[in-house]
């Protein structure tokens, strides 16, 4: 049975994906980080289940060190909210908040992992930027594949869902997640961003 120890502080880091709740936004392309988490859970036999300040979370360990994983249920353009309210609450730090998100500049099997940086356009990482006040937490960003021709919708694209062959190349891309996921944590960015970023 799952079981979930609210032990405060003591989380080396946490492990945000973005997307939007509900059966609603299943498979769709924002919701890639989602996905993620979910197969960092998998592996690592646990829930991602626990509600918690405006989040789902569950708990993992990645090799000694212990991380929390969440799951923003505020949708996507106000995900800062419960991402600092995570962070405040158990104490960590901007630069130990992993966070994982969709990008449409990237093609669907590509990842790209982040020390710092602006929002790029993306609307959740400028909420968290905004709540947390700071542009220093690392990010590991999915490609969902650029939009058709430029005169298609952005939001549409996003809230689009990936079809059964583009879901084969996001599996394999996920699967590099969870890995570079656990390089950052127990090797730092450095090593994974070397591994990763081609």
């Amino acid at each position: 049975m799952f079981r979930f120890k609210q032990t405060k502080g003591t989380y080396k880091y946490l492990i945000v994906g973005l997307g939007n709740p509900t059966a609603k936004y299943e498979r769709t392309r924002h919701n890639a980080g989602f996905m993620c988490v979910d197969r960092i859970a998998t592996k690592y036999k646990t829930e991602v289940g626990k509600k918690k300040k405006n989040a789902l979370v569950g708990e993992v360990a990645i090799g000694e060190n212990r991380c929390l994983l969440v799951k923003p249920l505020t949708f996507m353009n106000l995900s800062g909210t419960a991402v600092a309210e995570i962070a405040s609450f158990y104490k960590i730090p901007a630069e130990r908040i992993l966070v994982i998100f969709d990008d449409t500049s990237f093609d669907i099997g590509v990842m790209r992992i982040k020390r710092n940086g602006s929002d790029g356009g993306h609307n959740g990482i400028k909420s968290i930027i905004g709540c947390l006040n700071s542009e220093g937490f690392p990010r590991l960003k999915i490609g969902i594949g650029k939009r058709p021709n430029p005169q298609f919708d952005l939001a549409d694209w996003v809230l689009s869902r990936f079809n059964n062959v583009e879901m084969e190349s996001l599996s394999k891309v996920l699967d590099d997640a969870v890995t570079a996921v656990e390089t950052i944590v127990l090797n730092g960015i450095d090593d994974a961003m070397n591994k990763y970023n081609r």
